[in-house]
């Protein structure tokens, strides 16, 4: 299998049971990714689940295009801080960091997707903040992130037998189920699924048992600009 292009057509709907992916040996011992997509090689436009053994590290290394990630489990650290589960941390373009853990930590983690324009370093801690009322009775959200002119990002709570209208989804949307389940109008999911929904009218997202999920929206509304992530790759030498 190619590691280089993974789930690249970014028209495409994807749906991907994500336990049931290989874990594949990353440059560091000691880490391991399940890949999601990605254009590239080693240095790669990608997002993935990344595993840290305990005790594990990273090299030091510069996110040239940005990273954001969200801990699902353990505790992610580097020289800014520790980052517990339930943390959402998003480092901007030009910014560097060594990666490390105690306990270890499994993370979901987007490489080399933002503007260059974002500036500012956001972490939240989601278990801290208060879910706030979401679009209809019985959905609610936690704002982790928001740019009116590319993508919008969320924790998102749906209770049992919520359901979300349908929408125009003009921008596309990503979604990655943490607990419970979801549905919509092609089919039913279970916890850590990743849902890659295409510019395009999707249908009503319901879950039957209740659902916890990180979502982004908006920013498949244009063609991910490839120009700007090859020149910027070819000029990296060191990236996770």
């Amino acid at each position: 299998m190619t590691t280089e292009r993974v789930n690249a057509d970014f028209s495409q709907r994807v749906v991907l049971a994500i336990e049931a992916l290989p874990w594949i040996a990353s440059p560091q011992r000691g880490v391991e990714r399940r890949l999601l997509d990605r254009i590239g090689g080693e240095v790669a436009r990608a997002t993935s689940l990344v595993r840290y053994a305990p005790a594990s590290a990273f090299s030091a290394h510069e996110h040239a295009l940005g990273e954001e990630f969200l801990v699902l489990d353990g505790v992610f650290s580097d020289e800014h801080g520790d980052y517990p589960a339930g943390t959402y941390v998003r480092n901007p373009p030009g910014s560097r960091h060594s990666p490390r853990t105690g306990p270890g930590c499994t993370i979901f983690v987007k490489l080399r997707q933002m503007h260059l324009e974002e500036t500012a370093r956001v972490v939240v801690d989601t278990t801290r903040r208060v879910w706030q009322p979401g679009a209809v009775a019985g959905h609610a959200q936690i704002a982790l992130f928001a740019s009116l002119d590319w993508e919008d990002v969320a924790l998102e709570r749906l209770d049992p037998g919520a359901e979300l209208p349908r929408s125009e989804n003009l921008g596309g949307e990503e979604i990655l189920l943490i607990d419970g389940d979801l549905r919509d109008q092609i089919g039913t999911y279970e916890a850590r699924t990743w849902i890659r929904n295409p510019p395009g009218l999707r249908g009503a997202l319901g879950s039957q048992r209740g659902a916890v999920y990180w979502v982004k929206r908006g920013h498949l509304r244009v063609p991910v600009r490839q120009t700007r992530h090859e020149t910027s790759i070819a000029t990296a030498h060191r990236h996770r």
